[in-house]
Parts: C-alpha cells; structure tokens; sequence
C-alpha cells in the first residue's frame, strides 16, 4: 500500500474507488461500518464511492442473511445496508491453441472458472483454417455458458513458439504457417476487448503458480515436455521472458548435441512412432513404467535428452521447484528418474513436482493473464496523474496494481 497525498479530486475518487473495491472483492459481503474500518476512509466518502460502484454496475446491495437480519432487528436505529462485488458484471478468457486441437476456459471477474470446451484440430491444420476453428471453441463455450460476446474484457491466448510484445509469433516450428503469424491482430477481429497472446510455457508456469503445483512458491520453472520441449520460468513470482521472449526454449538444445532428429527418441528401431502421436508416446511412456525391456530403453533415452535441458535452466536459475506437465498420460512415471538424475548434475536439486492442472494448464495461465489485465482495470490509479497532482490537503489509501503482462492490445 502506498500513500498519496493531493488535490485533485477526480483522482481521489479513483483512489477511493479503486480502494474499495479492493476490500469488496475478495468475496464477502461487507456493511458500510466494515467498509469503513477496512479503507481507512470516512462514512461519508465511502458511502459516495458505493452509489458511484452501483451505478457503474460493478457493485450490489444485497439482502443479509437470516442471522444476520434478526442481529439487526435486534438493534436500534437503521438497518446495516450490506454489499458485495458482483464478479458476473464483467468475463474472462483464457484460451489455448495448441498442436492437437484448442481448449478454452470461461471466469468471472475474480478468476473463479464458470466453463470451459475443448475441440480436437488436426496437426496438419493451417492458420487460417486453425483459427477459425479456435473462434468456432469460443463461440461454443460462450453458447453453452449463456454468456454474452460483449461482457469480456480480457482474453488471454497461448501459443507454441516465440512470442513478441505485438502478439506477432516470430518463431514457432510447431504450427502449419505459424512463423510469422500475427496472431494477436487476427484475433482481435472477434472481440471488443485487450487480446493478450504469450507463449504456453510461459502461461502454464503461470497458471501452475496461480492455482497449482507450484501455488506460493517464488522461483518456477514449469517444463512442457514433448520431443522438443519448451520451459516457462517465474522468477519471485514474475514471468521471466528474457530479452526477445525466447527465454526456456530448451527444445533448441539438441542442435548443440548429436541428435540431429529429436522425434527418434521415443522410437524403438523396429517401432517408429509418429512424433505427434501423443496416444503412441503416452503407450510408450505406461508400458516403460510397467517394465517392458524396450520401452524402458526408449524411454531412458527420452529422458537423458529431458535432463540435459532441465539442468541448463536448473542451474542457471536454481528454482524451488520444476513442474513437469504435457503428455497427458505416462509422465507421473519419469518424476523419481527426473529427481535422480537432476541429483546428479545439479549443485541443488529443486523438488520436482507433476503438473496438478493436466490438459488445462496453458488455458487456465492464459485466463490468469485476462485476470491480471482485469485487475489493472479495476485497481490501477494514473501513476503521472499521481505524480502531477500531489500537493497538501487530502489523504487516501491506494492498493498496489498487480504486475501485467506487456501484451496487451485493444482494438
């Protein structure tokens, strides 16, 4: 929390606005007196901000519940007025493209999930055709959760491949005609609000912290392992994309090594297996773990290449924990020969930890990134307008606006 002193009182009624709020969202339904207590501000004042926040349709009266209602009727004077965020006022999106179809998930405007829908695409898909089939998931998702196009104010989009700050992919091998793809603009065609496009490591080591297997811990890494794996990694709590957003793009590393063709490591010679079979390599992955000679030398070779590349980022930012998502089947089985093997080779070993999240872990960091830019909206104050504005006589109370993805685009 940070104090502010000015003059200005348009800026104050932000302020104010924005502080109450903060009290109202965390989901309780609150009186006047305990509004009062828990902004700092004057009766007076805050009774101003809560017929402001109900014309703006942001905030409610509500009824109090039947206990509640006799304690007042026991009491003299007035009835306490209670009131509560209303989280349906606005929506959320979070939304994942990936090799293997698309998968949307729906919140209100504190996160809580309402929905979500997923469609298979096929691999060979190109972008045009792609993308119409992720609008067509939206359409579906919104059609069978009865909410409104125009009631979104975020969307959040993971993608394969390296990421610029316009949304533009300026690499990604994974897609048909994804290189190059300016993802961000075609798809701010079909919405009314900020489009925010990152890559889906990244967003799957921000929705594990969010509400997973790495929820409260600083340093992350989250691998998203796959025959060219990728890493998101969470510094303190904050993403770390590096300078170009190329950052934990550990699948480039065979290029140093003597693998010159990354998919014949999950095939055994007589058995080749198509790299983007995910059903074929989840086969691969519960036969090894159930001691079959082949599959356990096939994925003992897997796992040599997964571990070089883990260490790379193990010892260059020494994390608490790594996250170890993807396939959605046969990775439970490679966690204790990970943990052995990055024993072996890194200074301290972080814990290592299965995704918790599974197949929705990229959507559910995309929609925690729709949330994050909801929250600037609703608790951000003009930082110049701060500045410029401060002189004696007033004092507020403002909360610190949450850190934001620098994707962020409207239309």
């Amino acid at each position: 929390m940070a104090q502010l002193t000015g003059g200005d009182s348009s800026l104050l009624r932000r302020i104010n606005s924005a502080v109450t709020l903060h009290a109202l969202r965390g989901g309780d339904t609150l009186t006047l007196t305990q509004l009062v207590g828990d902004t700092g501000l004057s009766r007076p004042t805050v009774e101003g901000v809560i017929e402001g926040l109900m014309e703006s349709g942001l905030v409610v009266e509500v009824e109090p519940d039947p206990e509640r209602r006799n304690d007042s009727a026991r009491q003299r004077g007035r009835p306490a007025r209670h009131f509560r965020f209303r989280a349906e006022a606005g929506h959320l999106l979070g939304i994942e493209i990936g090799t293997h179809g698309a998968r949307a998930v729906l919140s209100d405007l504190t996160g809580r999930i309402l929905g979500s829908y997923a469609r298979p695409i096929d691999e060979v898909t190109g972008a045009t055709e792609r993308l119409a089939l992720v609008r067509g998931t939206v359409a579906e998702l919104l059609r069978r959760s009865g909410v409104s196009r125009d009631t979104l104010w975020a969307v959040g989009v993971g993608t394969p491949g390296v990421v610029d700050a316009e949304g533009v992919v300026r690499l990604g091998t994974a897609l048909p005609g994804w290189t190059g793809l300016e993802l961000g603009a075609r798809l701010r065609r079909s919405f009314r609000c900020p489009v925010l496009v990152e890559n889906d490591a990244n967003l799957a080591a921000i929705g594990e912290h969010w509400i997973g297997a790495a929820a409260g811990m600083g340093d992350v890494v989250f691998v998203l392992a796959g025959l060219s794996p990728g890493a998101g990694s969470l510094i303190n709590g904050k993403l770390h994309r590096g300078f170009g957003g190329a950052a934990g793009e550990i699948g480039s590393l065979h290029l140093l090594g003597r693998e010159s063709n990354p998919a014949q490591l999950l095939s055994a010679p007589s058995k080749p297996i198509d790299p983007l079979d995910e059903a074929a390599v989840a086969r691969v992955l519960r036969l090894a773990e159930q001691g079959d000679q082949v599959a356990l030398d096939v994925r003992d070779r897997f796992l040599a290449r997964l571990v070089r590349d883990v260490a790379a980022l193990v010892l260059a930012i020494d994390p608490e924990v790594v996250v170890l998502g993807g396939w959605a089947a046969g990775l439970d089985g490679m966690l204790e020969p990970l943990r052995e093997q990055l024993g072996r080779f890194c200074l301290r070993p972080p814990e290592v930890r299965l995704s918790t999240l599974g197949d929705e872990v990229i959507a559910t960091g995309a929609l925690r990134l729709a949330l994050e830019h909801a929250e600037e909206q609703l608790f951000s104050v003009d930082q110049e307008a701060v500045r410029t504005s401060a002189a004696a006589g007033v004092t507020s109370t403002i909360p610190e606006a949450p850190k934001v993805s620098r994707h962020v685009s409207a239309r």
